[in-house]
């Protein structure tokens, strides 16, 4: 299994990831310049504009046989692999020393697909829908958002042999059997509600495979493998269906990086090490370890408040709180607040901030219920 070498490519990361994007919220505006930034080595096409008439691009490098195609932000609040797929782009453009040869095998291997924003009305307001409230990856059969249209339209023309579907997953994701949060979850969809084991999942799990191989070696016991449940409306299902291996990588949560820009750094070593598989790969047939990545589970929490009081028909008891931070854009900007996510004994739970709320009035704490 070819896997890319850590040497020197930590010290590089810090200094050259693309800096421009931060945070939860990745607007066009965001990454229009920086488009108009990159170099010759790219092919930048506006392919058409969302419902609200925002471009959308496509970017291309590489002159090889063997396909790629990558799409990022279809849910506009999922953000994190777009900036993970522009800090790869700073890698084609400037590799160190140590790793142009595999950058140039790379590009001369491959032919790369990126759509780098697919909803961008989403991602004004902050929502998984676009413009007209319909679910991107909810919409792979009737198709009826216009970017849903584009995505199909660029798969159809490209045929490529191997797709990357970018998300976000929620921190209330750890993964099974530990505290741990899932900080990369990885997924090779269904093509039918049996989960049939067919070639093209084995192909695609072996991808997956050697993208954890890498991974446990920075962020050991943060991998999960996300649930592999059939969507007969999804995008990576209905693809993987068509016979375009697809494979999900979901960022998650990890410790106290809420603007999940050390994840980011391990969703760009995670598409890294599956584009280099990919480019280099003699045979896809080692997929067995697939099931060895732990599964999902949802014991995560953001905040647990312990043993605080609560007033429930002129009766005061305790109960556990549990936390997730969610966001909402208001008056244009992007703010983040706590939202009940569990109650009760919440001792079989996972957090890094559990406080013993005791002496805490739960009515101070201004929490949401949605």
């Amino acid at each position: 299994m070819n896997i890319v070498q850590l040497n020197n490519l930590e010290d590089w990361y810090l200094a050259n990831f693309e800096s421009q994007l931060k945070g939860r919220q990745i607007l066009f505006d965001d990454i229009h310049p920086l488009i108009n930034n990159l170099s010759s080595k790219f092919k930048k096409e506006q392919i058409g504009f969302s419902e609200n008439k925002i471009p959308i691009y496509k970017i291309s490098i590489g002159l090889g046989s063997i396909k790629i195609f990558s799409w990022s932000q279809m849910h506009g609040n999922e953000s994190t692999g777009t900036k993970a797929v522009f800090d790869l782009f700073k890698l084609f453009e400037t590799p160190p020393s140590s790793h142009k040869n595999y950058i140039e095998t790379i590009l001369t291997n491959c032919t790369l697909q990126f759509i780098v924003l697919l909803n961008p009305d989403g991602a004004i307001n902050f929502t998984r829908e676009n413009a007209r409230n319909i679910d991107l990856n909810r919409d792979a059969v009737d198709k009826k958002a216009v970017e849903s249209k584009l995505l199909r339209k660029h798969l159809d023309s490209f045929k490529p042999q191997f797709c990357f579907n970018l998300h976000d997953q929620r921190s209330i994701f750890n993964v099974e059997g530990t505290p741990n949060p899932a900080t990369i979850s990885f997924l090779a969809p269904s093509e039918d509600v049996e989960r049939t084991l067919t070639e093209g999942r084995k192909e695609t799990m072996s991808v997956i495979v050697a993208m954890n191989s890498l991974l446990q070696q920075l962020i050991p016991n943060h991998i999960g493998r996300y649930t592999d449940e059939f969507y007969p409306t999804a995008t990576g299902d209905n693809f993987q269906k068509l016979g375009y291996n697809t494979i999900l990588i979901e960022a998650g949560h990890f410790k106290n990086d809420y603007d999940r820009e050390i994840t980011r750094k391990y969703n760009f070593y995670a598409l890294l090490q599956g584009i280099y598989f990919i480019s280099t790969a003699s045979s896809f047939k080692n997929y067995k370890p697939y099931f060895q990545i732990p599964n999902n589970d949802k014991m995560f929490l953001d905040i647990i408040y312990k043993n605080i009081q609560v007033v429930e028909n002129n009766e005061t008891t305790k109960t556990d709180l549990g936390i997730q931070f969610k966001f909402k854009v208001i008056n244009g900007k992007l703010v983040r607040y706590e939202a009940i996510e569990q109650t009760g004994d919440l001792s079989d739970y996972y957090s890094d901030n559990v406080v013993n709320a005791e002496k805490l009035n739960i009515n101070e704490l201004k929490l949401s219920n949605s």
